[in-house]
């Protein structure tokens, strides 16, 4: 197995709960999640390098200007990114850097990485199901639900 991971999927397929499963309940695996960036303000609880590390709109553009980022992109309602000196403290803990991004930043950090790295992609269970997941979440508008069911 690579030294990172990378767990892509449609938004409300499960990464997130998967990859929580992974390190809680196989600990021998020695995973160290690699936390993203992102532009979009913090909803509900959400805390600052804890889920993401948020970044004021114009501080994401200086990072992608100093070459910070690993990927970046736009998605709904930001941009989301993968720095590079997050990648960078995770491997010098030792064991295995996992990742919860879009298909698009998975592809990128394969290329970055290409045999240290191993890419997993989730389907959803159905388009069906997944409108339902992303509608129970209640964090997002109507049309950023369509959003993200056209993109999947």
């Amino acid at each position: 197995m690579g030294k990172l991971i990378i767990i892509s999927a449609p938004s409300g397929t499960g990464k997130s709960t998967l990859i929580t499963r992974l390190m809680s309940e196989h600990p021998e695996l020695q995973l160290r999640f690699s936390v993203s960036a992102t532009s979009r303000a913090p909803r509900g609880a959400e805390q600052d390098g804890v889920e993401y590390h948020f970044f004021s709109p114009e501080e994401f553009e200086q990072r992608i200007a100093r070459g910070e980022f690993l990927e970046y992109e736009e998605v709904y309602s930001g941009r989301y990114g993968t720095l590079r000196s997050e990648v960078d403290a995770r491997l010098s803990e030792g064991g295995r850097v996992i990742f919860d991004v879009d298909y698009v930043g998975g592809l990128n950090i394969k290329r970055a990485y290409g045999s240290e790295a191993l890419s997993i992609f989730i389907l959803p269970p159905s388009i069906e199901e997944l409108r339902h997941r992303l509608v129970g979440r209640s964090t997002d508008s109507p049309e950023v639900i369509e959003e993200r069911i056209a993109k999947a």
